[in-house]
């Protein structure tokens, strides 16, 4: 625990088995409490190798996508007792290293949501995102800051912390099962007052 505070990483997974040993190797397990991987009907080896790692793992009978993921792990962060829930995928696309710093941002209680981002350390492209992707999400980006006044860096980011209290305040539970699950989520919790790093 963190200044008394219950810190749990979720991890959102489906076929992750070649990555999943790397980016949970990567978690500093002396401030993180929990880390729980939902599974969303792989068909590799993700499962088995979550259980040996000794993380909580959650399997979905048949697939929910990227969204109705999200929301199970969210779930069962909150019902494990987490203060701050920092989403990280198992595909390394993130580093783990940042959890600690991500979740002391909201440990200040100046923010109620952190987000990472590969765009502002230059990072993405370096890290293997494929320049049409890079290309298109810094149009929507920009897009999505215009028409919302917000400031992002970047709007699709997987890696995100959170506050029980956003957690338990936004009705993510209506938001959609697919990827645009992120986006409904950066949404509400803008129109709701709630801060983001």
């Amino acid at each position: 625990m963190m200044q008394g505070k219950k810190i749990v990483v979720v991890m959102p997974a489906y076929n992750a088995e070649k990555t999943l040993r790397k980016t949970v190797a990567e978690i500093d397990r002396t401030i993180v409490d929990e880390v729980i991987l939902v599974d969303d009907c792989s068909k590799d080896k993700t499962v088995m190798i979550a259980k040996e790692l000794g993380l909580h793992v959650v399997v979905h009978d048949k697939n929910r996508g990227y969204g109705g993921n999200q929301k199970s792990c969210y779930a069962k962060a909150l019902s494990l007792g987490a203060d701050i829930v920092v989403m990280v995928h198992p595909d390394y696309q993130y580093t783990p290293k940042l959890i600690p710093a991500m979740a002391a941002v909201l440990l200040s209680d100046e923010f109620d949501i952190a987000l990472g981002s590969r765009i502002l350390g230059g990072g993405a492209l370096r890290g293997g995102m494929p320049v049409y992707k890079y290309i298109a999400n810094r149009f929507l980006t920009l897009a999505q800051n215009l028409l919302t006044g917000m400031k992002l860096s970047e709007f699709h980011t997987g890696y995100r912390s959170f506050t029980r209290k956003v957690l338990t305040t936004l009705p993510i539970h209506n938001n959609s099962d697919d990827f645009v699950f992120d986006n409904q989520m950066l949404l509400q919790a803008h129109y709701a007052g709630f801060f983001i790093a």
